[in-house]
Order: C-alpha cells, then structure tokens, then sequence
C-alpha cells in the first residue's frame, strides 16, 4: 500500500525523466564530436533512437537508467584515457626545418674559349655581381657592361743562321756566303715598320669591332735584313710566307683574256713594273672598262639615282678613262705567266733608305732546294709581307691559285738586290733574268755545290707579231 502510495506522489510531483533523457541524447551527440570511438556512440544513439517497439519491454525510467549507465561508462573511458596521455612524457618537439633558400646566380667569373674565324683564341669572361634593386640598377651605366680586351705579343726579327735555319735547314748549304753576312747584318727599320703598321691595323678594327687582321697575316713574317757583302753589294733579306697575287694585262703578249676576267670589277689589269707598248694589239681589257664606262653613265643620268651615288659614278668614270688611256699607252707584267714577287708600296717609295727594294729590282726566291730567278713587279699592302705572281705561286706548287696560297708557312726566303734594276724598263725576257741573277749571287758567295738557278720556260700562247707602233713625235 505504501509503494503505490510513494509512485502516486512521485508521478503528481511530475520528475522529469523524459527531458532528462532528452539532455543527455544532446549530450551523447554533442559528444560524438570529441570521441575518438564515434562509431561505439553512433551505435548507442542509434539504439536510443530506435522505435518503440525495439525497446519493448522496458518503461521510461528503466530506459533512462540504461542510457545513463552507459554514457558513464564510456565518459569514463575516455576520462581514463586522457588522464594517461596527460601523465605521459611531453615528446621532444621535431626542430623546425629551415625554409628552403630561394635560388642564388652564383657570384665570380665564367670563362668560355672560342676560335674565332680569323685563328684569334677569342676568351670570353662573363662576371655576375650582387646588385641593388632592379629599378636602380636599370638606370645605371655601370650595371651591365661588356669590355673587349685584345692580346697580341709582337714577334721580334731573326738574326742568327740557327734561326733561319729553322724555316729552311739547307739554307747555309745554298747560300754558302749567308752565314758570314748574317755577323753584321742588321735588322731592317722595314720590320719594325711592318709590325707597327700591323698593330696599328688592329687597334684601328679592334676598336670599331670590324673584321681584324687574322693569325695568320698578323705573323706572316720571321724577319727583314740589311746585308752587306764585302764588295759593298747591298742584300735585302726577307723570310716569309707567301701568298697570291693574280693582276697585269699586256696586249702586246696576250691579246685575249677571258671574258671572266675582263668583265671583272675586281682584277687590276696594271702592275707597278710596266713599260711603253710595243704594238697596235690593244689591251684586252679595254673593253670591259669601256663597258663599265657605259653602265655607269646610263646611270647616271637616270633621275632616280641618288645625288651621292652619282658623285661616285662621276669619279669612278673618271678613274675608268684614266685607266684605258695607260691601257692603251703601256703593258704590264701578267701574274699568270711572268714570275715576280710584291713588295710593301711604302719600301719601295722610300727614297731614304740605300736598302729598299724598287720596282724592277732583281731577286730570287728560295724554297726548300729550289731558287728561283724574278724581279719586284708589283706594290702591295703596307701591313703583310710574302706575295708571288700566280706563276711563280704555282711552280712552288701546283695547287696555288688566286684563293689558295701556295706556302703557309714562314719557310719561303726573298732575296732581293737593291737598285739593280735595269735603266730601261722592257718585256719579260726569262733568260736575261736568270743570267743577272746568277751575277748578282756570286757577289755574296754564289751558290752550294749542287744547286742551281730554275729556268723559266714562257708559257705564253704564240701569235703573228703585229705592226710596231709608230713612236711618238
């Protein structure tokens, strides 16, 4: 009687099982959040929730009881577990790892070697250096800049036989006499005057980065000599190498060109060594100048040409007339057929020096055993040495021509005797040329044993003589 009298007064004060429960649903799930088991709660929930009918069999408080028991239990776990992760040991932080440094240009030099075209080693440097900021370093002269640095040692002159012997061991053995004037021979202001104007020629292009002189032409010569031999003959004495000359025309010798030449703008039908015309056979290349006469006066009177291009048409006409009027007065040596060396135009214009060579001096040539009889025939450039007639180029070796030299090496010797030309200039004529050389060699000792002068052979086509000119009044 008492019991039911007790759940009469429990129901009418009204406990509040059914929002006690409800919180503790809000409770579980709030928790679920911060569990690490949420798949066991997720499963009590589910259970909680279930329908009616899956908890039959028990009343509401009996329900409340058994949620609450079991959110216990497993707040309880989780209390335990915390309170242990908490009496464990703090682990030793892991060091922070540095942030990876953004990419640097290392600083210093980088050295690259290149050839150029010309033979030159051509070093190139590039410096990289820390700077300011961008917007500084844009508006300074001094942040990107280029230096060009050019190097070039300045040979000095050979003077001993051991030397020269380097270039062609026989030599002794052909001019027995050479050594005994190589004591008091003396190294040519020539040399020194060829180098400067060498070095002058590449400061002048090394400064405008315009094509410089190559290796090659820069040491094309191994020395210059003044000899005197007891007699008082004069020696002017070259070793070098030796390149190709192609020029010269003589209508008296060969009447006919090829067209290729004749209508060349570039080949130079006049040598320095010319002399009076013999016959009325004209000039074979008249006609190509008087051509180019022609074109350029048409031009000219185009009115589309410009004013300056007409300036140098009128000069250039003028140079033309002057050109076929020697033509027509004179000959000239032909480099195909007539054997002769080049000499810088300033030694032979030089009226000072008692041991320049002149036009029409006579000279030999040696190369290896051979020596080989000529004269000085034409001028050429003040800063190179060692140039031949296409002919005497070829006879050295076959393989010469215009665009191929036929020694590149300084093994080639030019053995010239000054003022020794002939009073009055004239044809080629081999065998007189033979003859004065063999003279003027014996002066300074001869020739060895065993060697002798070559013998030029004119290869020159044969034609009827034409009518002597008339001479003039």
């Amino acid at each position: 009687m008492e019991e039911k009298n007790v759940r009469r007064v429990a129901k009418e004060k009204g406990f509040p099982w059914f929002g006690l429960g409800f919180l503790i649903l809000v409770a579980a799930l709030v928790g679920s959040f911060f569990t690490d088991i949420p798949a066991k709660v997720a499963r009590n929930i589910k259970e909680m929730t279930a329908p009616p009918k899956a908890q039959a069999g028990l009343d509401e408080e009996t329900l409340a009881l058994q949620i609450e028991q079991r959110l216990r239990e497993e707040f309880e776990e989780k209390l335990k577990r915390e309170l242990a992760e908490l009496k464990k040991p703090a682990p030793t932080p892991e060091p922070e790892s540095a942030p990876e440094p953004p990419p640097q240009v290392p600083l210093g030099t980088v050295t690259d070697v290149r050839l150029l075209r010309s033979g030159i080693p051509f070093k190139t440097e590039v410096t990289f250096g820390e700077g300011k900021t961008a917007v500084t370093e844009r508006v300074d002269p001094e942040s990107y800049t280029a230096r060009y640095e050019l190097n070039l040692r300045l040979p000095k002159a050979a003077t001993t036989i051991g030397e020269l012997e380097k270039a062609n061991p026989k030599l002794p053995a052909i001019l027995p006499g050479l050594p005994p004037l190589l004591e008091k021979a003396k190294v040519s202001p020539a040399y020194a005057t060829l180098y400067k104007n060498k070095a002058d020629r590449v400061r002048r292009d090394a400064h405008s980065l315009t094509e410089l002189l190559t290796k090659h032409n820069i040491y094309d010569c191994e020395t210059i000599l003044h000899m005197t031999a007891a007699n008082g003959r004069k020696v002017f004495f070259m070793q070098a190498e030796m390149d190709v000359v192609s020029d010269g025309s003589d209508g008296d010798r060969l009447a006919t060109m090829p067209d290729a030449i004749v209508n060349s703008t570039h080949y130079q039908p006049f040598t320095s060594y010319g002399w009076r015309k013999r016959t009325p056979t004209p000039n074979p290349m008249i006609a190509g100048w008087e051509k180019r006469i022609e074109a350029g006066t048409k031009e000219l009177k185009d009115p589309a040409t410009p004013a300056d291009r007409k300036k140098w048409l009128v000069e250039r006409i003028a140079m033309l007339k002057r050109g076929i009027e020697d033509l027509k007065a004179r000959s000239y040596l032909i480099a195909e057929y007539d054997p002769f060396i080049v000499i810088p135009v300033n030694l032979l214009t030089n009226r000072s020096d008692p041991f320049a060579p002149k036009v029409g001096d006579y000279a030999v040539v040696i190369y290896g055993e051979k020596i080989y009889p000529c004269i000085v025939g034409d001028g050429g450039p003040t800063f190179k040495v060692g140039e031949a007639s296409l002919r005497l180029a070829k006879e050295i070796n076959e393989r010469a021509s215009p665009y191929s030299r036929p020694v590149s090496d300084l093994t080639v010797s030019y053995v010239v005797f000054p003022n020794s030309r002939e009073k009055v200039a004239g044809p080629p004529d081999y065998e007189v040329w033979r003859q004065k050389c063999h003279e003027l060699l014996q002066e300074i000792g001869g020739l060895g044993d065993g060697y002798q002068l070559h013998q030029w052979v004119d290869l020159l086509p044969k034609t009827e003589p034409a009518e002597a000119a008339p001479a003039p009044e």
